[in-house]
C-alpha cells in the first residue's frame, strides 16, 4: 500500500503542477504577453478565461479517460493522462507570445490549456481508484488521502520556482523567458512519473469484474445523474476557495495591493505546506467519524471564514494574509482529505471511474473555473473587495446544502449506500 500510494501522491503532484504552474503565469505574466490591447483589468481576465478553459475540459477528460479507466482498467488511465498534461505544458512554455504571431499565441494558448484540462480530467480518477480499491475499508480514508496531497505538493513546487525565478531575475527577464522556464520543466517531471507508475499493479476490483459497463457515460447519467450533480455541488465550494487563495488572491495582492510577487507567493505557498501535512489527519478523522460529517463542517468553517479572510487579505501585511489563507484552506482540507474515500464508496464498481472523476470535476467548473474570473470582475471598484466574499459564501452555502442532501458511506455496505444515493 504504501509503495502504491507514493506513486499515486507523485503522479498526481506532477499533473497538478503542470495545472498550477499555468494559474501561476496568468496572475503575473500572461495578460500583458498575450494579450496586450487589452488594459490591465481586461488582460487579466482574458488570462484568467484561458485559465477557466482547463476547468471546462476536465470534465470531458473524466468522460474520455472515465470509459477507458471503467473498459480496460485504472492503470492505463494513469500512463495516458500523465503523459497528455505533461506534452501540454512543456508546449504551452514554448508557445511564442501577441508580439510575435498576433492572435495566434492566445488561440494556443488556449489549445494547450484545453489539453491540459483534459489530461487531469482523467487524473483524478486513475491515480484516487487505484489507491481506493486497493487500501483495506478501515483505512480507506487514509490511503486514498494520499493522491490528495499531491496538489499541495505540485503547487508548492510550481510556485517554489515561479518564486525562486521572480526573486533572481528582473521584470524584463521573467517576462522575457523567466516564466517559460517551469513549463519546460514540466517534461522532466512527466518522464519521472511515467517511470513510477510502469510498476504499478491494476485494482484488485477492476480485475475481479466480469461485467464491464458497455458505455459508462450512459449509464452514469442514466442510474446516478442526481448523485453527479450533488457531488458536483459540494466539491464547488472547495474549488472556489482554493482558486481564491492561489490564483484571485496573488493577482489583486500584485496588482491592486503593491505587494511583491515574492511575498506573496511565499504566503499563499506556506498556507499550501500546512494544508498538505494536514490531510492525512483530516482523512483519518473522516476514517473515524465518516466523510459527510467532516464534509459539512468543511463547508461551514468556509461560509464563516470568507469574509475575515477578504478583510486580512486587503490589509497586505504578510502575516494577516497568511492568517486567512491558512484558515481558508484547512476549511477546504476538511472536505476534500475525505473525498478520495467518498465519491468511490458512492458509485459502484462498474461505473466507478467515470462517474467519480465526473462528479469531481463538473465541481471544478462550478468552482474553479469561474472564480477567478468573477472575483477580478468584482474586485475591480475602490475599498474592500466584499462582493468576492460574498460570492464564496453563497457557493459554501450551496455546497452545504448538497452535501446535506449525501449519504454516509462509512462502514455502509456498497448496495445500501448505491441505493440510498440514488
Amino acid at each position: 500500500m504504501l509503495r502504491l500510494a507514493a506513486a499515486s501522491l507523485a503522479g498526481t503532484a506532477i499533473e497538478f503542477y503542470d495545472f498550477f504552474v499555468y494559474g501561476t503565469a496568468a496572475a503575473l505574466v500572461l495578460g500583458p504577453l498575450f494579450f496586450p490591447t487589452f488594459s490591465p483589468l481586461a488582460g487579466t481576465l482574458a488570462a484568467f478565461a484561458t485559465f477557466g478553459v482547463g476547468f471546462v475540459a476536465r470534465p470531458l477528460g473524466s468522460v474520455l479517460f472515465g470509459h477507458l479507466g471503467d473498459r480496460r482498467g485504472r492503470r492505463p488511465v494513469l500512463v495516458a493522462s500523465l503523459l497528455l498534461t505533461g506534452t501540454a505544458t512543456v508546449a504551452v512554455g514554448c508557445v511564442p507570445t501577441y508580439e510575435h504571431i498576433g492572435v495566434t499565441a492566445p488561440v494556443l494558448l488556449l489549445v494547450l490549456r484545453f489539453l491540459q484540462g483534459l489530461g487531469l480530467g482523467g487524473e483524478w480518477g486513475g491515480a484516487v481508484l487505484l489507491t481506493a480499491e486497493h487500501a483495506p475499508a478501515e483505512r480507506r480514508g487514509l490511503w486514498s488521502s494520499f493522491p490528495q496531497v499531491g496538489p499541495s505538493l505540485g503547487f508548492v513546487l510550481a510556485n517554489g520556482v515561479m518564486l525562486a525565478l521572480s526573486a533572481t531575475l528582473s521584470d524584463a527577464q521573467f517576462a522575457a523567458w523567466g516564466w517559460r522556464v517551469p513549463f519546460w520543466a514540466a517534461g522532466v517531471l512527466a518522464a519521472a512519473g511515467l517511470w513510477l507508475r510502469g510498476s504499478l499493479a491494476e485494482s484488485p476490483q477492476f480485475l475481479e469484474m466480469r461485467d464491464h459497463a458497455r458505455v459508462p457515460l450512459a449509464e452514469v447519467v442514466r442510474d446516478h445523474w442526481r448523485l453527479v450533480l450533488l457531488t458536483a455541488g459540494g466539491l464547488a465550494v472547495g474549488y472556489a476557495v482554493f482558486y481564491a487563495v492561489t490564483t484571485w488572491a496573488l493577482a489583486y495582492g500584485v496588482e491592486r495591493l503593491g505587494v511583491s510577487r515574492t511575498v506573496m507567493l511565499t504566503c499563499i505557498m506556506a498556507a499550501v505546506v500546512v494544508k498538505g501535512c494536514l490531510t492525512p489527519v483530516m482523512a483519518l478523522l473522516g476514517d473515524r467519524f465518516g466523510r459527510r460529517p467532516l464534509c459539512l463542517v468543511g463547508c461551514t468553517a468556509a461560509a464563516l471564514w470568507t469574509f475575515p479572510m477578504v478583510a486580512l487579505l486587503s490589509t497586505g501585511e504578510p502575516l494577516l494574509m497568511f492568517a486567512g489563507f491558512l484558515v481558508a484552506l484547512i476549511a477546504f482540507i476538511t472536505m476534500f482529505a475525505v473525498i478520495a474515500a467518498y465519491l468511490p464508496e458512492l458509485y459502484e464498481p462498474r461505473v466507478r471511474c467515470t462517474g467519480a472523476a465526473v462528479g469531481y470535476n463538473l465541481g471544478g467548473v462550478l468552482g474553479g473555473a469561474l472564480t477567478p474570473i468573477v472575483a477580478t470582475a468584482v474586485a475591480s471598484g475602490p475599498g474592500i473587495p466584499w462582493g468576492v466574499a460574498a460570492y464564496l459564501t453563497a457557493i459554501a452555502l450551496l455546497s452545504l446544502g448538497c452535501f446535506a442532501l449525501l449519504p454516509e458511506t462509512r462502514s455502509v455496505p456498497r448496495l445500501a449506500v448505491v441505493q440510498a444515493a440514488d
